[in-house]
């Protein structure tokens, strides 16, 4: 029992990890049917800015907390500079917002390594978080896991009441379900789509914070996380912010469970086989948008 509860939590953690990285990808592919590839390195970008803000600050818990925000605002100034210089004209092309974005994760691993170097650097985790906490006597859960959890806890509830209570959340909500309406009603839907992808970046740079807990930072840390993301995504339903919860967490359980009993690159084959068969009987994904559009 216990060993089935540490593996619960295991993949619990699994899933905290890809929920946040995924919080970002679900509002902007969900509202602007932008495949962003270049996601993973914004990720990277809040990594560093860890990695920088210790060189300043002494106090490793201190740190952390000034990385949350600024990392937010950091992601989040580059995901604006994105859109304005190039998604912006390719709303209409999908396919080509990918290659574009492609590029520019290219240059942005470059980017980093002339700055910080091609080795993984790694950064110093708070004491409090460099624990444990013993629930039962063979069941140890890590401080920094808990923490990541908590992270994308709030994340989540952030983002809920942002798009259910505020302007800003009715104006992104009215603009997904009819672009063309939204705009004919007045709402600007280019400084909608502006700020969606500027909190959707934002949200990557503070994953990328949560990532400096459970391992190194390296220029290509985004490039190895960023298709599960686009999964969780694609499998909870495009711009489903309730899917991209559960499937988080599911795959992060069923992840953990198959290594305990195989190797990780099994694992992950044997997920990813599953997420085929799934889509197989349901391409739109666990849930689906409903709509006023007449397309």
């Amino acid at each position: 029992m216990t060993l089935v509860f540490g593996q619960l939590f295991t993949g619990v953690s699994i899933g905290a990890v890809l929920l946040l990285i995924a919080l970002g990808l679900s509002l902007t592919f969900g509202q602007m049917n932008v495949i962003n590839m270049a996601h993973g390195e914004f990720i990277m970008a809040g990594a560093y800015t860890v990695y920088v803000l210790q060189q300043v600050i002494t106090g490793a818990g201190v740190s952390l907390l000034v990385a949350l925000p600024v990392a937010f605002l950091v992601a989040g100034a580059m995901g604006v500079a994105l859109e304005f210089a190039l998604i912006r004209r390719l709303y209409a092309r999908p396919l080509d917002t990918l290659l574009v974005t492609w590029g520019v994760s290219l240059m942005l691993q470059q980017l980093a390594r002339d700055v910080f170097g091609a080795p993984n650097v790694q950064t110093r985790a708070p004491g409090l978080l460099t624990g444990s906490v013993q629930i039962f006597p063979d069941v140890v859960l890590a401080s920094s896991r808990l923490f990541i959890l908590a992270l994308a806890a709030l994340a989540v509830a952030a983002l809920t009441l942002a798009l259910r209570l505020t302007a800003l959340g009715r104006r992104i909500r009215a603009v997904v379900q009819n672009r063309d309406l939204a705009a004919v009603s007045g709402i600007p839907t280019s400084k909608v789509d502006r700020l969606t992808f500027f909190i959707g970046s934002g949200l990557a740079g503070v994953a990328g914070v949560a990532l400096t807990l459970v391992g190194p930072i390296g220029p290509t840390m985004g490039t190895n996380i960023i298709v599960d993301a686009f999964l969780v995504v694609v499998v909870g339903g495009i711009g489903q912010l309730k899917g991209t919860v559960i499937v988080a967490f599911v795959l992060g359980v069923l992840q953990s469970m198959v290594e305990y009993s195989t190797t990780v690159s099994v694992a992950k084959v044997l997920v990813f086989v599953a997420i085929v068969a799934f889509l197989q009987w349901r391409p739109q994904g666990l849930f689906t948008l409903r709509t006023r559009s007449l397309a």
